[in-house]
């Protein structure tokens, strides 16, 4: 059974906690109200205080024997109001009901500067939504989503954060025997697509149009207009996702799992489960044991995201106009703005990555033709990247064959067209392309270590690294390296 007897709360004054608790005030269809499990013996793993610091919480002189209990759920903050939220999705293309299975949301801390943060426990037991699941998490997979989320973060990729990682003193069940713990997430919501289709699901009229509020009035309040409010909400989304993968798309990461359940409307990065960052570029990169048709790979990952705005749109249609066929043609035409959108989006960030100011029909296709080269090459997206951010051409190495040569003499005489010099244009480069990523095999060694032997040392030394990624330093060249050519073929999994 899933926890339902109150908790020992505490005000715990020390960590300035101000909760609010507006999703717990939207009918009780969209959620349930519980607890979370208790934990045998807690142990604090991991503690972001430069977060905490964001978020005005003060922990500095809070032992962490009771942070641990805070971050386990054996006590609650005072305001705290958990509870799992019902939601629906189209998991690889699919439709099914679902909800948090092994999450709970405590509540809406309000920071000092007024912004609103959404505080969650993954892994902290069943719920009405588990469908049989343990509710429970391993500690591989919350530490992988502690370093990956904070990495997007540094890199500048709208993202959830972690706040804590915390052992239950408890096994967790799955192909062997795993250490169990709870991670601390913080998101500006956890509003997703598949609660609008949710809504949609039940036909609960008055249910979808009180969320199409409440979403517009908690991320999209500059919206200020009498247009249709499905309608703008629809357009918020579209822009702040297509902004997301475009971002995804700058970086070389891989989401792996774009099921509308994992698509926040906020436009923030969420669900950390078989994700991994492209080493070799190549569009149908896929690493997610379970994406056996690569649907959601590299290159698809924007179509991806205008499939699932249009789960969004159906989701919306009785708001957008009660003649079925007018709203269909009225969330169509909104649609259709994606290609212009998400292309004059992606240009803006390659000509960014490639040090070029102002317009020029010609940056499309230098481009798509460096793309081009890299694919048939084998090169390293990261480093392809930072290698042109060096001022000069390359004189050894991968780079080095006509037809590399004929680009570079395209791309300097782009850059020599415009009036910025070429010291303006490698800082651009530079700030939009990171020198270090998060590199697969870095990542699992450093995990690897820390689950089997509880020794963080990689784990302190990776996110060190990733904290500032577009600043080198000679001591971090191992982090720049592919990974080996012996490491074999790369897999993630959900983790749950």
């Amino acid at each position: 059974m899933y926890a339902i007897a109150n908790k020992n709360v505490t005000s715990m004054p020390e960590l300035n906690w101000k909760f609010d608790n507006s999703y717990a005030r939207l009918p009780e269809a969209f959620f349930s109200r519980l607890e979370p499990a208790p934990a045998k013996e807690p142990n604090l793993v991991i503690f972001n205080h430069s977060l905490a610091s964001e978020m005005g919480l003060d922990a500095e002189n809070i032992p962490e024997s009771k942070l641990a209990e805070l971050f386990v759920g054996n006590t609650l903050p005072k305001g705290a109001t958990p509870i799992a939220q019902a939601y629906a999705g189209h998991q690889f293309g699919h439709f099914t009901v679902l909800g948090d299975g092994r999450a709970l949301v405590l509540g809406e801390h309000i920071a000092p500067d007024g912004l609103r943060y959404d505080i969650q426990f993954k892994g902290s037991g069943r719920t009405p939504y588990s469908r049989g699941g343990d509710g429970r998490a391993a500690i591989g997979p919350m530490l992988r989503e502690y370093i990956i989320s904070e990495a997007m973060a540094a890199l500048g990729v709208p993202t959830t954060r972690s706040l804590a990682v915390v052992t239950t003193g408890e096994p967790v069940y799955r192909e062997n025997i795993l250490q169990g713990a709870i991670l601390t997430r913080v998101a500006k919501s956890h509003l997703r697509v598949g609660t609008f289709e949710y809504a949609a699901y039940r036909r609960d009229l008055q249910g979808l149009s009180n969320l199409v509020d409440y979403a517009i009035d908690r991320h999209f309040s500059r919206f200020n207009s009498k247009e249709n409010s499905a309608l703008l909400l629809l357009k918020g989304v579209m822009e702040s996702q297509i902004g997301l993968v475009v971002n995804w798309l700058r970086v070389g990461f891989i989401h792996g799992v774009m099921n509308t359940d994992n698509m926040t409307i906020s436009g923030e990065t969420i669900d950390y489960g078989p994700c991994a960052f492209m080493d070799v570029y190549d569009p149908q990169t896929a690493f997610s044991s379970v994406d056996h048709g690569r649907r959601y790979a590299f290159g698809n990952q924007p179509i991806i995201t205008r499939w699932n705005l249009v789960r969004f749109a159906e989701a919306l249609l009785p708001l957008i106009h009660s003649d079925v066929d007018k709203a269909v043609n009225i969330a169509e035409e909104h649609i259709s703005a994606f290609d212009n959108i998400f292309k004059s989006q992606w240009t803006s960030m390659m000509q960014k990555k490639l040090g070029f100011f102002g317009e020029n029909p010609e940056d499309v296709a230098i481009a798509e033709d460096f793309l081009s080269w890299m694919q048939t090459n084998k090169a390293d997206y990261t480093n392809t990247f930072r290698l042109l951010c060096a001022g000069s051409p390359p004189m050894e190495g991968e780079h080095i064959d006509s037809a590399f040569a004929d680009w570079y003499a395209r791309w300097e005489a782009r850059r020599i067209q415009q009036s910025e010099t070429i010291d303006e244009s490698l800082k651009l480069m530079r700030k939009n392309n990171p020198a270090y990523i998060p590199r697969n095999h870095k990542v699992e060694d450093a995990l690897n270590l820390a689950s089997e032997k509880g020794d963080l040392t990689l784990l302190h030394s990776l996110l060190n690294v990733i904290a500032d990624p577009y600043i080198e330093r000679n001591e971090h060249e191992s982090y720049t390296a592919p990974h080996p050519p012996d490491y074999g073929r790369y897999q993630t999994f959900c983790g749950t």
